[in-house]
């Protein structure tokens, strides 16, 4: 009877060791998936832009000026700070120069004197042509030379007057006033300290004033969309470190130029009357635009970009085409952009810069 089982287990196991499956062979499987279906393609979306932009902004004041002495002096007196608010015409600082005032009292000097010399040549003018009625008593040269003593002495009094009347308007340069109303953002000055005219880059000015009742809200256009705003629409803004209130105001101007960066910069005023806004501060901005203008809009994946370039691979009649591009606004799966492309054009996606031109695509 053992004899009769252990034939039997024999058998079994020899007819197992006689049928061996062969091993699947994944990486061909996988080889050949991958080359029925080696390019994804898509398609070039053409729709309406969005109703605005988002772009950053930034406050500036609506006026700036840097004041500094027109004429060599000491400051005598500071009558501002920072922070001090002002209005046009008020007083903030009062130079001392000794010298100005000698140099206004000689000018007088010279004036009367001339005043003098251009009486008295009047005068001889005068007795000269009331003896020349009398005949030969007076040569003709005479009364020829005394009229233009006269006149020449004359010109003399115009000429001291206008030298009067610029060295006090010299004198009034030794009182600084402000242009406009505005706040004082900067004091680089002290009573006693020496000043004198400025204007190079590395002049320190003695205040700093900037009008901040109304200030400029500075956006810069990207120069695709420089021709799709809409000026006829409010633009709104919401401040960074104000998030919970949106603001509301037209653009009130345009540089009409590109920048080095090609955007052009336009300029909308906000009313800053409680001085709750201060220059800097940065703003997320809504420009609006054209309702009739439409983008070209392409999946994220189907850009290629390297060091010199950046398109996107078509597909006509089974080729390959490489257009450049340029990229506009971006949304979470595509990206607007310009090129020769038109909508419902057919683009390879995930494609590489291994793909060139005129490559077949299957």
């Amino acid at each position: 009877m053992k004899n009769i089982w252990a034939a039997i287990i024999f058998s079994v196991l020899l007819s197992a060791c006689g049928h061996v499956e062969k091993p699947v062979d994944l990486t061909v499987k996988s080889a050949a998936a991958n080359e029925a279906g080696k390019y994804e393609t898509g398609r070039v979306t053409e729709n309406p832009l969005a109703s605005y932009v988002k772009l950053p902004g930034q406050l500036k004041p609506f006026e700036e000026v840097n004041l500094y002495a027109k004429v060599n002096g000491f400051v005598k007196d500071v009558l501002v700070d920072r922070g001090t608010k002002v209005r046009k015409g008020q007083v903030l600082a009062q130079l001392d120069a000794p010298e100005m005032e000698s140099q206004v009292q000689l000018a007088n000097s010279k004036f009367l004197q001339a005043q003098e010399n251009a009486v008295a040549s009047k005068e001889k003018y005068r007795r000269l042509n009331e003896a020349a009625k009398e005949p030969g008593s007076v040569a003709p040269l005479d009364l020829d030379n005394a009229l233009s003593r006269m006149k020449a002495d004359d010109a003399i009094v115009m000429a001291e007057r206008s030298n009067v009347d610029v060295m006090k308007k010299y004198k009034n340069y030794l009182t600084i006033t402000a242009p406009f109303d505005g706040v004082i953002i900067q004091r680089n000055i002290s009573s006693g300290a020496l000043v004198g005219p400025g204007g190079k880059s590395n002049d320190q000015p003695m205040l700093v004033l900037q009008h901040l009742q109304k200030l400029r809200l500075e956006v810069y256009i990207p120069e695709a969309y420089v021709d799709q705003v809409d000026l006829s629409r409010p633009a709104s803004f919401v401040f960074n470190s104000m998030p919970e209130k949106t603001h509301e105001a037209k653009i009130s101007r345009s540089a009409n130029a590109l920048t080095g960066l090609r955007a052009e910069a336009i300029e909308i005023d906000v009313l800053n009357d409680k001085q709750l806004f201060k220059p800097g501060m940065y703003a997320e901005v809504k420009v609006p635009l054209l309702s009739q203008a439409r983008s070209l809009l392409i999946p994220n994946n189907a850009i290629v970009r390297s060091t010199e370039r950046q398109y996107v691979v078509t597909v006509k009649e089974g080729k390959a085409h490489l257009i450049d591009i340029k990229e506009g606004l971006k949304a979470k799966d595509s990206t607007e952009v310009f090129g020769g492309l038109t909508g419902g054009d057919e683009i390879l996606l995930h494609a590489t810069d291994e793909i060139k031109e005129g490559t077949t695509i299957k």
